[in-house]
């Protein structure tokens, strides 16, 4: 994309690089949604619940330049910043995430550049989540330019939680009071009961559908 940024002025610079994330977006999204519907055909099972898309406000994109120690630029802002472009898929249960995160890994037009599991090691808040950034080839009229798109892939109650944790935060700035933290810890550590329940439950049911349909 660094190319991209050279061939246009200033002024122009940030709708053209807004432009490219999203088309980045439209792609990834059509491909999620048709990985979906390829799922339900061959499986009847839909994997993903929901699909989330949004591109970063330019505040957003200047305090997180800020907070990391670079200069405002166009040019700083594709290099340093990965999630301008984000696709959350909401999932029923834990194995639909590492269904999907390797479904989106064998995509022969999607290049992995790096995998973030917060289910597994999840950070000191409690936050879980799976992130994937990928780069897409957004095709122009004239040219190819790969674009990163951030995905990230939880469960609906790690959605709950993730979203109730960004409010209160905001809230305080990112400086919440100890107890509060300790509570979100706490309720983060109820979620990951639930997943793992509402998981057994499912393959429980799966169990006795199959054990059903053996005996018709």
């Amino acid at each position: 994309m660094h190319n991209a940024i050279k061939n246009y002025e200033d002024v122009d610079s940030w709708k053209t690089i807004m432009f490219l994330y999203n088309a980045a977006l439209k792609e990834v999204e059509t491909k999620l949604e048709i990985l979906n519907d390829e799922f339900q055909h061959v499986h009847q099972y839909n994997p993903i619940e929901h699909i989330k898309t949004r591109i970063k406000t330019p505040e957003s994109i200047v305090k997180k330049l800020k907070r990391y120690g670079y200069e405002t630029s166009v040019e700083n802002m594709v290099k340093y910043i990965n999630d301008i472009a984000g696709v959350r898929l909401i999932c029923s249960f834990t194995s639909d995430i590492y269904r999907l995160a390797s479904m989106i890994g064998n995509q022969s037009d999607l290049k992995v550049i790096s995998i973030k599991d917060y289910i597994k090691n999840p950070k000191d808040s409690g936050y879980k989540s799976f992130h994937m950034l990928v780069s897409v080839p957004v095709f122009l009229s004239d040219s190819v330019v790969e674009t990163k798109v951030e995905i990230q892939i939880r469960t609906i109650a790690m959605d709950f939680w993730a979203s109730l944790e960004h409010k209160i935060y905001y809230k305080f700035e990112g400086h919440a009071p100890a107890y509060i933290s300790e509570d979100l810890k706490s309720c983060a550590e109820m979620v990951s009961q639930l997943d793992e329940r509402m998981l057994l439950l499912n393959e429980a049911i799966q169990k006795c559908l199959e054990t059903s349909e053996e005996k018709d």
